[in-house]
């Protein structure tokens, strides 16, 4: 019965899932190259050119404060609006005390630092160029130790774009790209071949991702990110932290690409939804750490193919609470390797999907609160008399041909898969087994 309702529901679901398909196709590989290392000034070992002309003539220049500033000096800037493109290329402390703005005049990147030992605080950087190719940015950072504080960056196309710079602090800082369809929107925050950087309570709205590519230890910690594509992306990236962040309304959460022992701890993430929603995802990645995180309101709550992929390497997922989504945990490869301990799933329309047939018990569940839980407690120990087991029935139809998901809530679905529960008529797969689940709800803390 199985093989002759597949055909009719995925040539359906096909035509109808057509779009969404190529929606998500289009936002996962648009923006996925590296970066122009020739932006504006030649490869990222060169340095900067100094500036030959501001890019209004109507407003003072901003780069002629900079030049009589002698190097290690405090650069006291009076209020107003000043032009860029700038350059610093030596360490000054500078505070706009909210009262400045520098103007790129709509070309190519606000303003340059390449210096060591730096602080900026509280300017409003705005009107970079729109040109990818140039990378242009609101503010390229190449240099190590600095502080970047307070800075209110908007109408860019990148915004903070670190380019081999190590030991940096960049602390509540406030993002906002151009407006362009999301695609084509810069990064909001960007590290390449960028390590040890401190990123801590920075707000990044309406942009397109922020991510590292080729950069490790770094620490993700406070942020907000809302609207936009992915909120952090992680690509050959290694031993870096995520942390008591929160994540809104954003296509993707977290994603781990070719990426090792990341831990994603007391994040919020939310509202991930759209064709390719999703929270957290794994892709080739190994050895890393997700817990206590808050996953709710998404369309997948954690996507994993083939990870763990290093032998002998586990992901450990502990203490997270997956609610209200629309699959909690998906596993598209048969590789096995996730231990799944103390996590909670309630009111998710499917807590997990396991891809490829017989390979469940490969991943370990142990202590895990299911709120669908249909055991009993006798002994009042907290722990479930019997094991709770997950098995797929008519689901097994859009597990297999992804397309015909579209139907999973219709109707004809329901009944069949009440069916096959009351009788029945193939084999059912097994999707999870927690041999000691939990009986009682644990208390977590409140997380916003």
């Amino acid at each position: 019965m199985f093989d002759r309702l597949r055909a009719p529901l995925a040539a359906l679901g096909i035509v109808i899932g057509l779009g969404a398909a190529t929606l998500a196709a289009s936002q996962s590989l648009e923006g996925m190259g590296k970066p122009n290392l020739g932006a504006n000034w030649g490869s990222s070992s060169e340095k900067a050119k100094r500036p030959a002309a501001p890019n209004r003539s109507d407003i003072p220049w901003f780069q002629t404060l900079v030049d009589d500033a002698p190097a290690g000096s405090v650069l006291k800037v009076p209020p107003g609006v000043y032009a860029g493109p700038v350059l610093i290329d030596k360490p000054l402390t500078i505070d706009g005390a909210g009262q400045v703005t520098i103007d790129g005049g709509g070309k190519g990147t606000v303003l340059v630092l390449e210096a060591d030992g730096a602080t900026l605080r509280n300017l409003r950087l705005t009107a970079s160029g729109d040109s990818h190719d140039s990378d242009d940015a609101c503010f390229n950072l190449r240099g190590s130790h600095n502080l970047i504080e307070g800075l209110r960056i908007d109408d860019c196309l990148f915004g903070i774009d670190l380019k081999q710079s190590h030991h940096n602090t960049l602390r509540e800082n406030h993002i906002r790209s151009k407006q362009r369809e999301l695609g084509v929107r810069g990064d909001g925050l960007r590290l390449w071949y960028s390590h040890h950087n401190l990123i801590e309570k920075n707000e990044v709205v309406d942009s397109r991702d922020m991510v590292a590519w080729y950069s490790n230890h770094n620490v993700y910690r406070g942020n907000i990110g809302k609207r936009s594509r992915y909120s952090i992306h992680f690509m050959f990236a290694k031993d870096s932290v995520v942390e008591g962040n929160s994540f809104y309304d954003n296509a993707v959460g977290v994603y781990l690409m070719y990426t090792e022992r990341i831990h994603i701890r007391d994040n919020v993430i939310s509202h991930a939804t759209g064709a390719a929603g999703m929270a957290l995802g794994f892709k080739e990645s190994s050895d890393s750490v997700v817990e206590n995180n808050e996953v709710i309101y998404c369309a997948v709550g954690i996507g994993s193919d083939l990870s763990p992929f290093e032998p002998d390497t586990t992901i450990r997922f502990k203490g997270n609470r997956f609610a209200f989504n629309g699959i909690a945990v998906r596993f598209t490869s048969e590789l096995g390797g996730n231990i799944l301990t103390d996590n909670v799933f309630e009111g998710n329309l499917t807590d997990v999907v396991q891809m490829g047939r017989g390979v469940a018990e490969k991943n370990q569940w142990n202590n895990n609160y299911f709120a669908d839980y249909q055991g009993f407690d006798r002994n009042g120990d907290g722990i479930g008399d019997t094991p709770h087991e997950l098995y797929s029935y008519a689901d097994q139809i859009w597990i297999e041909l992804p397309p015909a998901q579209f139907f999973k809530t219709a109707p004809v679905l329901e009944l069949l898969d009440f069916l096959e529960r009351l009788a029945p008529f193939s084999s059912p797969e097994l999707q999870l087994k927690d041999d000691a689940p939990r009986f009682v709800k644990p208390v977590r803390p409140a997380q916003s």
